[in-house]
């Protein structure tokens, strides 16, 4: 196992290692079978990505896309780069304002429904 969400915490760690604890080592997001939780994901999990980069074919996706991510996320970045390679006019990148990763699994005041339901109700 490649070990889940460090524990204890370390003083230093980064913001984003903290807010993963805060979600997957407490009451609000433990859960005795999350891998996140315990003792983490296999080595081996994420090898049938080492061929097929995911974003590879992005550009030819023709169904709405709608991407949600928080400004403070530590992967923000990726979303913004995955959302450059769509084309079409049916494609939405929303950014949340101070928003985290964790943020957007269960913070009912963060996580902007109306827009979600805008945007199915218009495209899907």
């Amino acid at each position: 196992m490649a070990g889940g969400v460090v524990d204890p915490l370390p003083k230093d760690a980064p913001q984003f290692v903290k807010d993963y604890y805060a979600y997957y080592k407490t009451k609000r997001g433990y859960h005795i079978r999350s891998l996140n939780s315990n003792k983490g994901w296999n080595k081996t999990s994420a090898l049938s990505f080492i061929n097929m980069p995911i974003l590879t074919y992005s550009n030819e996706i023709k169904n709405a896309v709608f991407m949600i991510h928080g400004e403070k996320a530590h992967s923000c970045y990726f979303s913004k780069d995955a959302f450059k390679k769509l084309k079409g006019d049916n494609k939405e990148l929303l950014i949340i304002p101070n928003a985290v990763h964790v943020d957007l699994y269960d913070n009912l005041n963060v996580i902007p429904f109306h827009k979600i339901v805008e945007f199915y109700n218009k495209y899907l």
